[in-house]
């Protein structure tokens, strides 16, 4: 595991409720410097894709991405990290439905809510739209599960969503499958195609 691995299990421990110590201790030796707190895995995939396709290592800047594993564990998680904490830089994404928690928990830690990127459903719906249903459809077949969504479109459901709305929860109805495609997706974007969030999010950093 890297260095920067071994601080981000250590935070997610310690926001859990487990000693602060290593933590703590990984923070003085480490170049950390900025915490990028997202929601899950998926949009750590797609943040980590996009730096790579732009030539970057966040780890080897002080950059740490980190999955809180739902929004309401922001408060948790800004009060370790921020002012209060560690006193790092704290930046991310969140959904506009989740907006309230990642204000709140802020607002308590003493950090600016500015420093955050607001996605309209959430990131794989920016991502969805960026592309077009027509490319994500090509993109599902390349990854071998075209079938699969063929299926999922059957059920009753899904009539009346929009092809946008059903990519979304196709994306969702498999573990690890919305980790794959916030890979898949962000590699597949045309220059300038990026979504705002994902883009203004990277160019802060």
């Amino acid at each position: 595991m890297s260095d920067m691995g071994a601080f981000r299990e250590a935070v997610t421990a310690w926001a859990a409720g487990g000693p602060g110590d290593p933590a703590r201790e990984l923070a003085a030796r480490l170049p950390v410097r900025t915490v990028v707190l997202v929601e899950g895995p998926s949009d750590v995939a797609a943040v980590s894709a996009l730096a790579a396709s732009r030539g970057r290592n966040l780890a080897a800047e002080g950059v740490c991405v980190l999955a809180m594993g739902g929004a309401m564990s922001v408060g948790r998680f800004t009060r370790i990290l921020g002012p209060s904490g560690l006193g790092l830089r704290l930046t991310g994404l969140c959904d506009e439905g989740e907006r309230r928690y990642y204000a709140r928990g802020l607002a308590q830690a003493g950090a600016a809510e500015q420093g955050f990127f607001v996605c309209a459903a959430d990131l794989e719906d920016e991502l969805i739209r960026a592309l077009g249903p027509a490319r994500v459809e090509e993109l599902v077949r390349a990854e071998g599960d075209l079938r699969a969504l063929r299926t999922f479109l059957r059920q009753p459901a899904q009539r009346g969503r929009t092809s946008q709305q059903q990519l979304r929860r196709f994306l969702g109805t498999k573990k690890g499958r919305k980790i794959r495609y916030g890979r898949v997706l962000v590699e597949a974007l045309e220059p300038g195609r990026t979504p705002a969030p994902l883009d203004e999010l990277l160019t802060s950093l």
